[in-house]
């Protein structure tokens, strides 16, 4: 799932040497300071509510189904197919949903044709967390090195997010009311995500969006920003997933999260590391990036993104990424189960 050549926002040299390893630990939780040792409940960790279990199996045939259609560039008859049965699909579940189309210039000059989608679980509730992820995919394998021009089957950038967030609904949809979140929960998916301008890999094309003041990425998140739906959307705080499927991913605390919505990044990862996640969810400190929840931000929505972004070799992204390596042979149900998860009890930790 994952956009563009996600740009970093800071020197990653300069970064990776002063990359800080934190405990996972949330910096409200180190109690122990203050706390009187003679009483066990002064130190004693909050209790784990009970959360429904994320079915990784479900969470991967719903991954699958996305790369069924074929590569859902915007507009593509698979990208409109898939499209369709994602509206169907939260309707089946019960999630009040609304549809947002779009048209934006893409770095190339293309009019895409897009379409944002918003799944409401318990719109009543005055409280909300918003869940989003991007539901397109990269037009070129821009990475790869026999096919940079083919698009990619983004099982994991892109699919797997969607996916996740899917089973998350399910789950919700499923509980009788007594045993719902406190919370309601806005599943948000943007489009046109993925269509943006990577100098490193295009540098023979040229992107006609710049000098406009228009980021070549995340096309679908900035009209989302400029026209929430709903209409003057608010929410406690939200979660961005993007590429939460692959064998070893491994999530770090990126640093617009950080400086954004640094308690609930300590929030996640503390129930990771308490759920047993601790080797996916690292208390590893890494740089910005430019994703979706750039804009999430701006839009008000303070966001933190889980996403496999650590270094790898010299690259900051896995070797599948914006490759036709990024198929459903590297999609693995123990991550997509440690994502899901951590993140259904943190929503049932409100």
């Amino acid at each position: 799932m994952t956009r563009n050549p996600l740009r970093l926002l800071w020197r990653p040299a300069a970064l990776l040497a002063a990359t800080v390893l934190l405990t996972a630990c949330p910096d409200n939780k180190s109690t122990t300071e203050t706390a009187d040792p003679a009483d066990p409940a002064a130190t004693a960790e909050p209790e784990l509510r009970k959360a429904p279990a994320f079915n990784a199996d479900s969470a991967y045939q719903f991954t699958a189904k996305q790369v069924s259609f074929g590569p859902r560039v915007p507009n593509s008859a698979a990208h409109v197919k898939c499209g369709n049965w994602l509206v169907a699909k939260f309707k089946a579940l019960g999630l009040q949903v609304q549809e947002q189309p779009f048209t934006a210039m893409a770095f190339d000059g293309k009019q895409l044709q897009g379409r944002n989608i918003i799944a409401r679980f318990a719109p009543q509730a005055a409280r909300r967390v918003a869940l989003f992820a991007h539901w397109d995919t990269r037009p070129f394998a821009d990475k790869d090195k026999t096919k940079p021009n083919a698009p990619l089957d983004g099982a994991n950038d892109g699919a797997s997010g969607v996916a996740v967030a899917l089973e998350i609904a399910r789950q919700l949809a499923a509980q009788p009311d007594s045993l719902t979140p406190a919370v309601g929960v806005d599943i948000i998916l943007f489009d046109a995500e993925d269509y943006g301008y990577d100098s490193s890999t295009q540098a023979d094309k040229e992107n006609k969006l710049a000098g406009a003041g228009v980021e070549s990425w995340c096309l679908g998140s900035q009209h989302w920003m400029k026209n929430k739906v709903p209409a003057g959307y608010k929410a406690d705080y939200g979660i961005l997933f993007d590429m939460v499927g692959a064998k070893g991913a491994r999530f770090s605390r990126e640093e617009l999260s950080r400086q954004q919505a640094n308690d609930v990044v300590n929030k996640v990862w503390y129930t990771a590391s308490r759920l047993g996640f601790s080797d996916y969810f690292i208390p590893q400190d890494m740089p910005g990036i430019t994703d979706d929840h750039v804009f999430t931000n701006q839009a008000g929505v303070r966001t933190i993104d889980i996403i496999d972004h650590v270094p790898y070799g010299d690259e900051f992204f896995p070797p599948y990424h914006h490759t036709t390596q990024d198929n459903m042979s590297i999609i693995d149900r123990g991550t997509l189960r440690a994502v899901g998860q951590t993140v259904l009890q943190v929503l049932y930790q409100e």
